[in-house]
């Protein structure tokens, strides 16, 4: 089969999206080795991250040679390309499509990641919101399925975008296959641990509230790994206002390998988010056996599942009583460690969501 892929966040994103794109092409080519994959982008950023890409194994990196450039290109450009390709199955992978694809006689697919622009919107201008909204409704209208990375996102597609409940299937978003390969612990000092954008929506100082709460015998220091912005600064501003500086650790640029470091030997990872798409650093904790503290709303009791320890996000007191039980309850945090490894393993283990998905676009292509 010839698969085509909206590659743009593949060779441009280093983040969120662009993991997601880069994970997803990754366990289709492991697992069903024998497809054409074609990756449509209007530009390449070459680094040491997307280099493999240019030269995978039946994959096709295609970018534009006329006239038409950049957006205008992915938007208006792609179903021609597409066709003289001879795809047969598009999968618009970050939430957009091309314009005209369904005319085109080519199936299509679009990953929906979440409606943050909508449940939290104190976080967008009007105009990105406005901008996201056109394009999401625009995917969910035209696409011949929708796939949503939790049963929390789908049940947000189905309520702001009035599509019937057969066309919106969950596959859960893979992880980066490295977590599966466990490493040894390091003699290091303890810390807890927070990854993610810092932003509002993620709650960082819901957990400095929370750590201040906690007795001072069983506080560690938190490991924050993750750029921000104004909400940066204002957390930043409060631990300083406090004067509890020594208990935060805020490192520069980490690649992943170091990242799989710092979850294997954190005592906890603390992610109480008001809302996620799926919550991908709950999961990453968890296979690499680092006990959780999330919350019990949005994606996230699907992500962490039953063996994550669940908090309200608007209550730093039930956060610091999650983080002090994990620190504090040796047989509950081996449970804990255990359960939440074999969990996420099975879970999200990436040959079944490699043939999810490719089950998708076979009963598209039949």
């Amino acid at each position: 089969m010839r698969i085509g892929f909206d590659a743009k966040r593949l060779y441009n994103n280093f983040t969120g999206l662009g993991n997601h794109s880069r994970t997803t092409i990754d366990i289709l080519t492991a697992e069903f080795p024998d497809n054409e994959y074609w990756l449509y982008t209007p530009k390449v950023r070459l680094n040491g991250t997307t280099l493999p890409y240019m030269g995978k194994k039946n994959c096709h990196t295609v970018t534009p040679t006329g006239v038409m450039r950049g957006s205008a290109w992915r938007t208006y450009g792609l179903v021609n390309e597409m066709k003289k390709d001879g795809i047969e199955v598009f999968h618009g992978l970050s939430n957009e499509m091309p314009v005209g694809l369904f005319h085109s006689g080519i199936a299509s697919v679009v990953t929906i990641h979440d409606v943050a622009f909508k449940t939290f919107p104190d976080m967008y201008h009007w105009h990105d919101r406005k901008i996201y909204d056109i394009k999401w409704q625009y995917a969910c209208n035209h696409a011949d399925r929708i796939i949503c990375i939790s049963e929390c996102t789908k049940k947000d597609v189905l309520e702001f975008y009035n599509v019937p409940d057969h066309k919106v299937e969950v596959i859960y978003q893979p992880v980066n296959p490295i977590y599966y390969t466990p490493i040894a612990k390091s003699d290091v000092q303890p810390y807890m641990l927070y990854v993610g954008a810092i932003n509002s929506r993620k709650n960082l100082l819901g957990i400095v509230k929370a750590m201040e709460l906690m007795p001072e015998d069983v506080r560690l220091p938190l490991v924050v790994v993750g750029g921000g912005g104004s909400y940066k600064q204002k957390v930043q501003q409060y631990i300083a206002e406090k004067g509890i500086e020594k208990w935060f650790v805020w490192p520069d640029m980490v690649d992943k390998l170091e990242l799989q470091r710092l979850y294997t030997n954190a005592e906890l990872l603390v992610y109480p988010s008001f809302y996620e798409g799926f919550g991908l650093p709950v999961v990453e904790a968890q296979l690499c056996g680092c006990p959780v503290v999330t919350s019990n709303v949005s994606s996230l009791p699907e992500a962490g599942g039953p063996f994550s320890l669940q908090a309200d996000p608007n209550s730093p007191e039930d956060i610091s009583e999650k983080m002090t039980r994990l620190l504090t309850d040796t047989e509950l945090r081996q449970k804990t460690i255990e359960g939440g490894k074999k969990y996420a393993a099975e879970t999200f283990d990436p040959q079944k969501l490699a043939r999810q998905l490719m089950g998708v676009y076979e009963k598209l292509k039949n």
